[in-house]
């Protein structure tokens, strides 16, 4: 077994899409897939996400855009985040539509005036008068996922700002959170990221919204010791068997993306929960064992019960984090694109 395994799994994607098209009960999902698609890899999920019905693609940079035009001649594709006047040039060339969030609107490329409705960072207050080039309206919630009360009130700011251009204008502001919980917000499109790959957009369960983790990770154990009571194991001597105490060593670190803070964290050994003792260190990490278990044996990181979202609440951080900090580097894991 490789010492870092990564397995994508696309059906799981492809019922996630689906999932959410019936959420959203006729508004048009457009899949975000910025960040090599969370980490999950954007060619391959941004096909999955157009075969299983949704209509654009969705990334952060021109860069990313530009990647994803290679692969898809005809794919709808918007790049959200700020652009200067080379990369516009780029976009209009490559027939990709881009996000402004200044008065001064830019002229023969597609544009999404970005409207500022609450969240306080990109985006104008103040609708300018649209041009030829505006395609679509659109904003940004701040708090779908934990408060949505002000959600709600951006999504009454988001209203009053486009109702004189509903029909004319795509207006767009949910997010995934949104799509599954704030009907309201639907409008012409949902920009949905974290819960086509599975992940809970609440940092909870998945499964309780319908959708299924994507990304499975596993490794194995490399060599398992029998630690004396007094004797210890990683940098600092952050863990000290108390009495004879197994542990296996698992060729997994930071520099893969098994986090630091993760010490503490629960893993799957043999199948069986194991926790993650000790410091966590650039390229191993160790685990509590119940009794000797053989070099090979196998560990799942992420996978089979054990979510992203688990480890997140030990790192105080997100599930959006966690995955997209996995590396992917063939050097250091193998990928495996599956169907189930």
């Amino acid at each position: 077994m490789p010492r870092s395994e990564l397995t994508v799994d696309l059906g799981a994607l492809r019922r996630n899409v689906r999932t959410l098209l019936r959420a959203l009960d006729g508004a048009a999902l457009w899949a975000v897939v910025k960040a090599d698609g969370y980490g999950h890899g954007a060619i391959d999920v941004s096909r999955a996400a157009l075969d299983a019905g949704a209509s654009a693609l969705c990334v952060a940079t021109i860069p990313e855009a530009l990647e994803l035009r290679t692969a898809f001649a005809d794919a709808r594709i918007l790049c959200m985040g700020p652009t200067d006047a080379d990369e516009i040039r780029r976009g209009r060339d490559a027939n990709v539509e881009v996000a402004c969030s200044h008065r001064e609107l830019p002229e023969g490329v597609r544009v999404h005036v970005k409207l500022d409705t609450g969240m306080g960072r990109y985006g104008v207050s103040e609708l300018p008068a649209p041009t030829r080039a505006v395609v679509g309206l659109m904003s940004h919630l701040a708090t779908a996922d934990t408060e949505p009360t002000f959600a709600r009130t951006q999504v009454r700011r988001f209203d009053e700002l486009v109702s004189p251009y509903r029909g004319e204008l795509e207006c767009h502001i949910a997010n995934s959170a949104a799509a599954l919980r704030l009907p309201e917000a639907r409008f012409d499109a949902a920009r949905c990221g974290v819960a086509i790959y599975g992940l809970s957009p609440f940092g909870d369960d998945p499964g309780a919204d319908g959708l299924e983790p994507v990304l499975h990770w596993r490794s194995r154990l490399a060599q398992v010791k029998l630690l004396q009571p007094a004797e210890s194991t990683g940098y600092r001597r952050r863990f000290v068997a108390e009495r004879a105490t197994w542990i296996g060593l698992v060729p997994v670190g930071y520099a893969d993306g098994f986090r630091r803070d993760l010490r503490g964290t629960r893993v799957l050994v043999d199948g069986e929960p194991a926790e993650v003792v000790g410091t966590v260190s650039m390229d191993s990490f160790a685990v509590l064992l119940p009794r000797e278990l053989a070099a090979g044996t196998p560990v799942t990181l992420i996978g089979d019960g054990i979510g992203a979202e688990s480890h997140a609440k030990v790192s105080g951080t997100i599930n959006y984090e966690i995955v997209t900090g996995i590396e992917s580097d063939p050097r250091r894991a193998t990928r495996e694109v599956v169907n189930t």
